[in-house]
């Protein structure tokens, strides 16, 4: 049996009823599949159900988990990776769009997220066991108090389906925090009509002090006397859209 080790966050599903609600999910019919973290294989297996998966790739930083999953599962479609995700080099996967999937560990959920923004194209869907928190905020629409940077820079790129809860019972160990799975699809989103840098950069900005208004939260990005209807509003009221529309007007601003 392998042990949990909680420097890599580790809390192994227990239940295969819910690996089978995770691993159906999926909604598109990729012929490629990575699983992050795949621990003990519980959700390994319900994937490997799926005949559709041509390739089910397994990124694994854990060398116990590995020798488990290497003497426990001998699919030929089964490819296992030791790596880093955040550190790994997507395109090695598959130089075709492909499927993320896996229970991920809760200390490195937002910057998991942040790796599947850069590589959006790359992976056009993503299926996601987080901390409950985590994936309301993620799901949070314009207005809501849970609404933040990372709902904002997820939802430019893709749709967001909260699919279900999961509780503490179905881990070893089990979690202090409830869970929930959360689903990705690539939107229509080709490109802002703003520079990319400087609309992640305001969006940081403002949320950073997201108690002021935009005008004083996003004083080190506008330069002199600038009028703009939603520099009078607060980070958490403005959508995407209107984050992108406000960017647009700080860039003219400084060229002009």
């Amino acid at each position: 049996m392998v042990r949990p080790k909680k420097h890599l966050g580790q809390h192994f599903l227990t239940d295969k009823n819910i690996a089978g609600k995770i691993a159906a999910c999926l909604r598109t019919d990729f012929t490629t599949v990575c699983e992050l973290g795949p621990g003990t294989g519980i959700l390994t297996q319900a994937l490997l159900e799926n005949d559709l998966i041509n390739q089910l790739k397994l990124i694994e930083i854990d060398a116990e988990s590995i020798q488990y999953l290497q003497a426990h599962f001998s699919d030929p479609r089964l490819h296992i990776i030791e790596a880093d995700f955040l550190k790994y080099d997507l395109s090695e996967i598959s130089k075709s769009p492909f499927a993320l999937i896996g229970n991920f560990p809760y200390n490195i959920s937002s910057q998991i997220f942040f790796k599947v923004i850069g590589n959006k194209d790359l992976i056009p869907e993503t299926v996601g066991m987080i901390q409950k928190e985590v994936a309301e905020r993620i799901a949070a629409p314009p207005g809501n108090k849970t609404y933040g940077i990372l709902s904002v820079l997820l939802q430019t790129w893709f749709d967001i389906e909260y699919c279900f809860t999961v509780n503490e019972g179905v881990f070893f160990p089990p979690p202090r925090v409830k869970s929930a799975v959360i689903r990705l699809k690539r939107n229509d989103t080709d490109k802002l009509s703003c520079d990319e840098s400087l609309f992640v950069r305001v969006v940081k900005a403002a949320f950073n002090q997201r108690r002021k208004t935009l005008r004083n939260a996003l004083k080190q990005l506008t330069e002199g006397d600038v009028s703009h209807p939603y520099l009078d509003l607060r980070a958490e009221q403005l959508s995407w859209q209107q984050f992108e529309e406000l960017t647009g007007f700080i860039e003219h601003s400084e060229n002009t």
